[in-house]
């Protein structure tokens, strides 16, 4: 009896962490979850045949990330990361209720924790996409910490296609950048949400646009709270020699893997394309 238990614990320790996203952006979590939790198994999902989500209605959106999460509860998961802030901004609750018992983290809730542990000043910018900017979710997080904070949000749509063009240090990408920057610097903040998935390719650019601005990628701030909850549930993976990743999409368009590995910043070896609803 005490074995078997002792076995049920090693098996729970040794399920994968799910980490999921409206498409290929979500892999800047997963390869922040590579670094800091070396030995975590991980599946992803990346929803690349209905991407983007930032255009669709709530109840279209809370459908979707549905299908997700019970693709990953079927995958036996251990924790779930939402990787994708108009997920977290629109659906968190859903994927809460859903989860039960298990951690769930997200990358608006890392970022804020992390804007409101970096900032001196108490002014903090947000730079995101249209959606997020939209439903308010980063100053609502920030503010149920400490209503004291002023948050700037500035929506980012053009940076997006930017990224994944590879234009990571264009001269497009620089004078767009320094447009969406102005206003963030003109109201003096000393702290910047990359509040977009794509955002932290973008920080060699935005550190020369923004010095002396401090930089909040949600991705390093989501990794450290995954290690923290999982670490907290006994579920630490310790004894895993070779992590094993697995990575699932709903459509594997031509250039997926050639994006993803830039985001990844290494090979992807398993690709399995997996039809949901």
């Amino acid at each position: 009896m005490v074995l078997d238990k002792v076995n049920n614990m090693s098996n729970n320790k040794q399920r994968p962490i799910g980490v999921f996203d409206s498409g290929v952006g979500g892999l800047t979590n997963v390869r922040a979850l590579m670094e800091r939790l070396p030995m975590e198994n991980i599946v992803y999902f990346g929803d690349t045949a209905r991407v983007p989500y930032g255009v669709k209605s709530r109840a279209t959106i809370e459908t979707f990330t549905a299908q997700i999460v019970e693709f990953l509860l079927q995958n036996d998961v251990k924790a779930l990361v939402i990787a994708c802030n108009t997920i977290a901004a629109v659906a968190g609750q859903k994927v809460r209720a859903m989860a039960g018992n298990m951690p769930v983290l997200d990358v608006i809730t890392a970022g804020a924790e992390a804007a409101l542990a970096t900032t001196r000043t108490n002014h903090i910018g947000v730079m995101a996409t249209s959606t997020t900017v939209n439903s308010n979710a980063y100053a609502r997080a920030i503010h149920s910490r400490n209503p004291d904070v002023r948050v700037q949000s500035q929506a980012c749509p053009l940076l997006v296609p930017l990224v994944e063009e590879g234009w990571l240090d264009h001269e497009v990408t620089r004078l767009t950048a320094r447009e969406y920057l102005k206003p963030l610097l003109a109201d003096d903040i000393d702290t910047l949400v990359l509040g977009c998935t794509h955002y932290p390719l973008l920080k060699p650019l935005l550190k020369a646009e923004a010095p002396g601005i401090t930089l909040v990628d949600s991705a390093l701030t989501t990794a450290e709270a995954a290690a923290q909850a999982l670490a907290a549930a006994d579920l630490l993976n310790s004894g895993n020699g070779s992590a094993d990743y697995r990575f699932y999409v709903s459509d594997i368009p031509l250039r997926f893997r050639t994006i993803g590995e830039r985001f990844l910043g290494r090979s992807m070896e398993q690709i399995e394309m997996v039809s949901l609803g």
